[in-house]
């Protein structure tokens, strides 16, 4: 009997125990019946091998003419700025001259990348004792979407939420109701809608489909999970704000709407 590719692919055994022990940690501690005894780190950007867990992707997959980097910025005591991630870059409306079937460009993302498997099989996220994403964010202010993908019967299904940010230039840390995602494809709202598989999520990420030409930037430090709403920055309490219209529309043309966290 052989050993497969993956089994014998360096680190195989090395996430298989990594795995091994976070299953050991969660049932010692009992948390499947006393819940998280904090919050589950997502993915963090401290350190400049981080980025090797992500990819970033734009519309010259189709031709396009927008710009996307996904850079990592080394911690600055002088700017008293952690290390970090940042996503820039421009976005362009031309459509490739040679693609007559592309009728739409303009958009960049990125995501994290789905995590090599282990002697467990596929390692998936489980999110299901949390009640927030939390995201330490500096925003430039555009219309931005959170990305989540799970296991789903679709694969190309996205639960999507809006990354409202309050202090645009500043460093904020943002909360999002996990059950506040809005399942969808291609960019629209899908019906009917159906609960996020939140012990199977795959990958989170960040895109900019607003089509509004010129730069953007994005700078994000980390990602987790949480119960704790006294993280969030800023005055208003989770689940107080105004309702703002998402950039998300049904295939009918309605936008759909959020409060703003």
């Amino acid at each position: 009997m052989r050993a497969t590719a993956a089994c014998l692919a360096r680190g195989f055994w090395g996430r298989s125990l990594d795995e091994f022990k976070r299953l050991s940690n969660i049932a010692l501690k009992l948390e499947g019946i006393k819940g998280p005894s904090g919050p589950l780190p997502l993915q963090s950007f401290h350190s400049a091998d981080s980025l090797e867990d992500c990819k970033c992707f734009y519309d010259r997959d189709i031709g396009g003419s927008s710009k996307a980097s996904f850079d990592w910025v080394p911690p600055s005591p002088s700017e008293r700025t952690p290390g970090h991630a940042r996503f820039h870059g421009s976005i362009s409306n031309a459509l490739p001259a040679n693609r007559p079937d592309v009728q739409r460009s303009g958009y960049a993302a990125w995501r994290t990348l789905d995590k090599p498997p282990t002697i467990f099989g596929r390692t998936l996220i489980d999110i299901d004792s949390y009640t927030y994403l939390g995201m330490r964010v500096r925003s430039d202010g555009r219309s931005y979407f959170v990305n989540v993908q799970t296991e789903s019967v679709v694969p190309t299904d996205l639960h999507q939420h809006r990354l409202f940010a309050k202090r645009p230039g500043e460093w904020e840390t943002i909360l999002i109701k996990w059950n506040d995602f809005v399942r969808t494809n291609g960019g629209y709202v899908v019906e009917p809608q159906t609960e996020m598989l939140r012990q199977k999520v795959r990958s989170i990420g960040v895109s900019l489909t607003d089509r509004v030409p010129g730069p953007f930037d994005l700078s994000i430090e980390r990602i987790w999970a949480t119960n704790d709403a006294r993280e969030v920055d800023g005055e208003k309490g989770v689940g107080e704000g105004e309702v703002r219209e998402g950039g998300l529309r049904d295939k009918q043309g309605r936008h759909i709407s959020w409060n703003e966290k």
